[in-house]
């Protein structure tokens, strides 16, 4: 199914690229979510009346997430668990117990933000965490795991 991008969709296009997707994900996501529209003549036609708007917009969001960037890029957060002689820690930390440690130093970030690809941390040592803030915008916050004495 034919469509044409209303915003920037990572690993699919850019606003205002036609794509061919599978029709399911056109009709249950991309077109209820507002993310695109069918790519029909009187689409086409509606879609460049307001494609100024749309980039504007886009922008304003690019520009926030890059000033949250700016503000969340490097800050260093520390932890300590309870850890066996080994360093593998008793339980674990997730993306829960950084957004909080994050909320206590007064950024605000989502649990859906952070990116831990290799899962939970289960041991003491140093960890760079990605947090996601939007379109082509990562920062990377420091988290410094250590044992409880």
């Amino acid at each position: 199914m034919k469509i044409i991008l209303l915003e920037k969709i990572e690993n699919l296009g850019q606003l205002g690229d036609l794509v061919q997707v599978k029709s399911g994900y056109a009709r249950n996501y991309l077109v209820p979510k507002g993310k695109a529209k069918y790519a029909t003549e009187e689409n086409l036609k509606e879609f460049e009346t307001i494609k100024d708007k749309l980039i504007e917009e886009q922008n304003k969001i690019i520009a926030e997430a890059t000033a949250r960037k700016d503000i969340l890029d490097g800050v260093t957060i520390n932890i300590t668990s309870e850890a066996n002689e080994e360093g593998q820690l008793f339980g674990s930390i997730s993306n829960i117990d950084i957004m909080k440690l994050l909320e206590e130093k007064g950024h605000s970030v989502e649990r859906k933000e952070i990116r831990m690809p290799e899962g939970s941390i289960k041991s003491i040592g140093e960890y760079q965490i990605n947090i996601h803030l939007g379109i082509d915008t990562e920062a990377t916050v420091n988290l410094i795991v250590e044992p409880n004495k």
